[in-house]
């Protein structure tokens, strides 16, 4: 929607100044017809341009009609944030957006001087942002009077619910005027948000818009399976192949934080470290080191980024995989912010992929996989960066010519060139070298087996299938140590009625058929074999069963392979049933 001649004319002149050519859908919201005035009860998503929406909401109202604010005596308004940052973050946008019309401003945040606010307060306020907890505190001393507001915001109600807040939010609710407008802006409706909207809100008009998923159509989610030793790694070159102006990484833990951001201000990057043992004073310092360009990379826990806001965030790491749907958009939800575009990867165990693709499709998210970046695709993507860098197309200043001459004078363009290229090279951190992860193939649900795992694996057959209760787990390792491979080397396993067809790295698969031919690592009984042909044709390919419950016991299904690695044999095939004895040699 364009900018409405519904909005103050100071505010629209903000707008404007600040690049706003249109309004979000829940900015546009504001200005229906009969939202103005009432009572709202808004679901919007963070990053979905929220504060301007309040903000555009509550100038009639405030202003009553005037370009300008006249004397600050008491508040007029007052706008409840469930956190430190977010509370600060608000305050810094309803300032820019009501600078033409002189409004004056006073926080009152929790780990902030107290002293500072009450002369602040005293001093006089059209507009109060604060956190629950402190604007109780002021309201008990009798320093915060709230006797002429006129509207009230709850900004990401049901997080301040979540939190803890609701005994402080009655507080300051019963203690401001009855005749006020109340706006409660909340990602979700929930009872308890729809109770607190029923007891404090009059005739409140509903604002449901798109919902979160939706609302992360402009971030690209991508989904990068690694082993776990090799998750920093991952790290490190997902942070050199985007190159992003500003990135955040998500860790599960502090000590995760301190690990992850120690290694990699080791590594060179401009690092700093969010995390809920932090003071005030040093978690608002990490903040203003990313957004005046100190620093390029914040490694923080879940709890501690609630509602920051950084300028040109492009990229989003989860470092430790997100264990819901609600933490993944939250934690996505920091980029692709108001129309910007934006990354987020998922760094996935390999172990853990399954979990990982079960939560993104939870999400109703379309993750792209992505293989860690290589060092030589790192790289290339320098080469490119380089060669196109904007300095090469800037006009030569004057005051430099001098200095341009006596260079050439002294060395060739290529000794200059060298020179400047040695120079960007050791700026940057080196890559390091990760090991490929193989991208299944599409499954048709969750759950089933991949038909291959390699595109050009050679096929062998294992004389042992469902007859004798063959599983992967007690038949892999006889696979790996008949060819002497390790289990990266097999790819796909279908385990037929009598026998097992397994797939093998085609590099691997020469030296593998020789290592068969020699029969030194092959149990008694068990015969392995190239097999030609189509693996899926002769029998159908069954899921894959639960270990049975006698197996977990130490007592393996009939024609298993017993503790001392021998075979009963019987003519004909394995002993059937009879009970597997461990450290005894079964016989028929």
């Amino acid at each position: 929607m364009n900018l409405s001649d519904k909005i103050a004319a100071p505010l629209a002149a903000a707008l404007a100044a600040r690049g706003y050519e249109t309004l979000t859908p829940v900015q546009a919201a504001m200005l229906a017809d009969d939202a103005l005035g009432s009572d709202l009860l808004v679901s919007a998503q963070t990053g979905s341009g929220k504060t301007v929406a309040f903000g555009i909401a509550l100038a009639p109202v405030l202003l009553d009609g005037a370009d300008r604010f006249g004397r600050a005596d008491r508040p007029l308004a007052l706008a409840i944030a469930p956190t430190r940052e977010l509370a600060m973050q608000v305050r810094r946008e309803l300032e820019w957006l009501y600078r033409e019309t002189g409004a004056r401003f006073a926080s009152c945040i929790g780990g902030m001087p107290m002293r500072g606010e009450v002369r602040a307060l005293d001093d006089g306020a059209h507009i109060v942002v604060g956190t629950p907890g402190r604007l109780r505190d002021h309201i008990t001393r009798g320093s915060l009077d709230m006797s002429a507001l006129r509207a009230v915001v709850l900004d990401e109600a049901d997080e301040m619910l979540d939190l803890g807040f609701r005994e402080d939010l009655e507080f300051i609710l019963d203690a401001a005027p009855e005749e006020r407008r109340t706006l409660l802006f909340s990602a979700t409706v929930a009872p308890a948000i729809a109770k607190l909207a029923k007891r404090y809100q009059r005739d409140a008009r509903r604002i449901e818009l798109k919902g979160e998923s939706d609302q992360h159509g402009d971030i690209t989610y991508h989904l990068m399976p690694v082993s776990a030793a090799e998750r920093d790694h991952a790290v490190i070159n997902t942070l050199l192949y985007f190159d992003s102006a500003n990135t955040i990484i998500f860790c599960q833990t502090r000590d995760a934080v301190r690990h992850l951001a120690a290694r990699l201000h080791n590594r060179g990057f401009s690092v700093v470290a969010l995390s809920g043992e932090l003071t005030q004073g040093e978690r608002t310092n990490a903040l203003q080191a990313m957004r005046d360009g100190r620093a390029r990379v914040c490694v923080a826990t879940d709890v501690a980024a609630r509602g920051i806001d950084l300028p040109n965030l492009d990229l989003v790491i989860h470092a430790d995989m997100p264990t819901n749907p609600e933490t993944l958009l939250h934690r996505s939800g920091r980029t692709g912010r108001a129309g910007r575009k934006g990354t987020a990867v998922v760094i996935a165990p390999q172990h853990r992929r399954r979990t990982a693709e079960r939560v993104l499709k939870t999400a109703k998210v379309n993750a792209l996989f992505m293989a860690p970046p290589s060092a030589d695709a790192i790289l290339e993507r320098d080469r490119e960066r380089m060669l196109a860098d904007p300095v090469f197309i800037e006009p030569v200043e004057a005051d430099d010519n001098e200095m341009i001459a006596a260079l050439l004078e002294r060395h060739s363009p290529e000794q200059i060139a060298a020179a400047w290229l040695k120079r960007e090279r050791a700026s940057r951190p080196v890559p390091e070298e990760v090991m490929g992860v193989h991208q299944p193939a599409p499954r048709a649900a969750l759950g089933e087996r991949p038909d291959t795992r390699f595109t050009n694996g050679v096929w062998f057959a294992l004389s042992l299938g469902r007859r004798n209760r063959a599983e992967p787990r007690w038949i892999l390792p006889i696979i790996c140590k008949a060819g002497g491979v390790t289990k990266k080397a097999v790819g796909s396993i279908r385990i037929l009625e009598h026998e097992t067809r397994f797939e093998i790295d085609a590099d691997k698969a020469e030296a593998y058929a020789a290592a068969l031919e020699r029969g030194e690592a092959l149990e008694k009984g068990a015969t392995i074999h190239r097999f030609e042909g189509d693996p899926a044709a002769g029998e159908e390919m069954r899921p894959e069963r639960a270990r049975p419950k006698a197996h977990r016991k130490g007592k393996a299904p009939d024609g298993a392979k017993p503790a001392d690695g021998k075979w009963a044999k019987k003519p004909g095939g394995f002993a059937k049933g009879k009970k597997f004895k461990p450290g005894k040699k079964n016989k028929p």
